[in-house]
């Protein structure tokens, strides 16, 4: 998160949430993927609950699940269903990070993806307030993913290995 999600400035949106302690991080133990959904529904019921000046956002880590990218890329479709049959649509939803992270059309080396990778699968809750509030704050939000990908391919593969070395 300091280091690439804050440090390279891939969000924004990040650094003040997480700065004020407003990021709640929960590692799943859950082994199966009907687990982890249940694990999800108390995570989005807790979020809507929560005061967002206390818990802004949840990113749900489960390494112990959803390891394989399709499966897990599968399974945004049950968060999707998830958030709508909890009657959360319009107020949650989830954003995707995955070790194997790819997005459509590039090779899965592609540095590209890396915006997107995490070290283990993880399912980010965000408040659409939230997301609106960043819209409404910058004016051209397309900007934000063209400039990842401009600092990647910047950075390259070695330079993203650089940053993990202490």
């Amino acid at each position: 998160m300091e280091r690439s999600v804050i440090g390279l400035n891939l969000c924004p949106f990040a650094e003040s949430v997480y700065r004020g302690d407003r990021v709640r991080f929960r590692v799943s133990e859950q082994r199966s993927a009907s687990a982890l959904l249940e694990e999800l529904r108390t995570e989005l019921s807790d979020l809507h609950a929560a005061d967002p000046l206390q818990c802004e956002t949840t990113l749900l880590i489960h390494p112990w699940v959803l390891a394989d990218f399709i499966e897990y890329n599968d399974f945004l479709d049950v968060c999707e269903t998830t958030i709508a049959e909890l009657g959360l649509e319009g107020e949650l939803q989830v954003a995707s990070f995955h070790p194997q992270y790819q997005f459509a059309g590039t090779q899965s080396e592609d540095i590209e993806n890396y915006t997107n990778r995490s070290p283990y699968p993880m399912l980010h809750l965000l408040r659409e307030a939230s997301i609106e509030r960043a819209i409404a704050a910058m004016p051209d939000t397309d900007e934000i993913y063209r400039r990842n990908i401009r600092t990647l391919r910047d950075l390259g593969h070695a330079g993203w290995q650089r940053l993990w070395r202490d």
